[in-house]
């Protein structure tokens, strides 16, 4: 087994699979090596998915969070050509050349399966929306949108893993335990105890590996930023009650500033007719949503989060250990996903099983245990939340409905970001950190953006 490598790249999400994709297109020669701790593309199973269990069952690796396609593989694959929110890009280039990134990135979907259908901002009923939404304080962001579905983004990964893996080497169920900076490069420790030693090191390690990867930059001495935390729950209700929304922009992200706090609560991951899901990060479960193209897939309802945005002051310097606390709270009054009906949690009481059945909203995550979400979540954000809902129902009438589903919790990990060049170069030369778990990218656009990026960087260098 080869040990000497030019470049290596840690993860096989979006960021990492597009680094390898534009290395192989830029510099055949070089040989690259992929690491990541899940399964390849055709391999990955959830066993809740496949219907051998109904409820989390905390495999050791996950499976629809990890491997080839990363957290992003099972994902309805909303692609939003925007750089007003799915990252911070911006914050290390102009945004004219990260547009052109995520374009960019879009045409090789494109050449490999994905619609061109585009969602736009621009019609008459997009910009009544906008309007009708402002009367209200809701601030409605919009962003060209594609939705290429969850089993279409499936297809297209796989289509470019064939392409892939003639070029870079792979190592599945392959985790790396220490980053080592020798002096002439980097070396790899991995679980296998194997050493794998490069001249270049990317590190896309993606949500599920947000934490390990602050610790390995800690052990290194590369400085941490804080990054903010983002609590909140997923709701689920009739499709009818958003549809004159999402048939005009599928994706609404509506952003509103409460009055009880001042703290920023948004909406994100619209799935119309879609279906809530759980997913397992480290051991800890939290919800998230999934939309089919294929009618003959979708549910009645459409799902969507809701997230409060804090952001902390010294001493505070840990977000992600922060959002896996309070999702262990729900994990331990209900064993996995809590859901309560919205009625019953502004009441103050529990729903169970009797009253969940008695919702014209059924559940699509049947493996939900009803309970009490106040018993979990922070007040502060319980209040952004609810507040939030009774704003919604002014332009949505229905979503404040006593039926209306509210799961929870979904967090959103995301590491400390480090300090990084306009490159998204570490303090270590020829260290590079992309995507969501290095803090820096928060969706399918600009973390295949970022991967991108970081591919020409190592290019141009190999020219001087």
């Amino acid at each position: 087994m080869n040990t000497r490598y030019d470049v290596a790249i840690i993860g096989c999400g979006e960021a990492g699979i597009f680094a390898g994709y534009e290395l192989m297109r830029l510099c055949p020669q070089l040989k690259v090596l992929i690491l990541d701790q899940g399964a390849d593309i055709y391999t990955r199973s959830c066993p809740i998915v496949a219907g051998k269990v109904k409820e989390c069952i905390h495999c050791k690796v996950c499976d629809t969070m990890c491997g080839f396609g990363g957290a992003g593989a099972f994902s309805d694959g909303k692609y939003n050509f925007t750089t007003a929110f799915g990252g911070w890009l911006t914050d290390f280039m102009d945004g004219r050349e990260v547009m052109d990134l995520i374009d960019y990135v879009d045409s090789i979907n494109v050449r490999h399966g994905a619609t061109t259908e585009v969602y736009s901002t621009a019609t008459p009923e997009a910009k009544a929306l906008e309007k009708k939404a402002l009367e209200h304080d809701l601030h409605l962001l919009q962003a060209r949108c594609k939705h290429l579905g969850t089993e279409n983004n499936l297809k297209i990964l796989q289509s470019i893993y064939e392409t892939l893996k003639n070029y870079a080497e792979f190592r599945f169920h392959t985790t790396v335990d220490k980053i080592e900076a020798p002096g002439d490069g980097y070396r790899l420790v991995t679980g296998k105890g194997d050493t794998v030693e490069c001249t270049w090191l990317i590190a896309g390690p993606g949500r599920s590996g947000a934490e390990w990867f602050s610790n390995q930059c800690k052990a290194l001495g590369l400085e941490l930023l804080n990054n903010q935390v983002d609590i909140g729950v997923r709701v689920e209700l009739p499709a009818q009650v958003f549809e004159h929304i999402t048939d005009v922009v599928y994706e609404s992200k509506l952003v509103y500033r409460t009055k009880q706090y001042g703290d920023q609560v948004r909406t994100f991951c619209m799935n119309p007719y879609g279906h809530v899901v759980a997913e397992n990060v480290e051991g800890i479960n939290t919800v998230n949503g999934h939309s089919y193209s294929d009618p003959a897939l979708r549910s009645e309802n459409t799902n969507f989060a809701l997230l409060v945005s804090n952001r902390f002051t010294e001493p505070f310097n840990e977000p992600y250990r922060y959002g896996k606390h309070i999702a262990s709270l729900s994990n331990m009054l209900a064993g996995g996903v809590l859901v309560q009906r919205f009625g019953d949690l502004v009441k103050g009481i529990r729903t169970n099983p009797h009253r969940l059945a008695k919702s014209f909203t059924r559940p699509t995550l049947t493996a939900a245990v009803p309970g009490d979400l106040s018993l979990a979540l922070p007040k502060r954000q319980l209040d952004d939340i609810i507040e939030m809902i009774y704003q919604l129902d002014k332009i949505a009438p229905g979503t404040a409905n006593y039926d209306t589903l509210l799961y929870g919790a979904e967090v959103k990990f995301y590491s400390a970001r480090l300090a990084l060049s306009g490159e998204l170069e570490t303090a270590l030369p020829g260290f590079f950190a992309i995507g969501d778990g290095a803090g820096v990218t928060r969706g399918l656009a600009q973390a295949g953006a970022s991967g991108v990026k970081v591919a020409r960087v190592i290019a141009a260098r190999l020219e001087q």
